[in-house]
């Protein structure tokens, strides 16, 4: 069996054969389901502070 994984930045799970898979130097793996999550990672922002992200959801009270 395919495991799912969620993104690492917006939360929602991904299903097998889509999304990104991106291993640092260090080892760590981030599992992003397209590129908004992949780009708004890169530029270093936070999930909390993003409205349409589970964390960013949850943060405001509407989860």
């Amino acid at each position: 069996m395919v495991e799912k994984h969620p993104c690492n930045f917006c939360g929602t799970m991904i299903e097998p054969g889509t999304g990104k898979m991106f291993v640092k130097k260090d080892g760590s793996i981030f599992y992003f389901c397209g590129t908004k999550c992949e780009n708004n990672h890169k530029l270093g922002r936070v999930p909390r502070r993003v409205a349409w992200t589970s964390a960013g959801r949850k943060a405001r009270g509407k989860e």
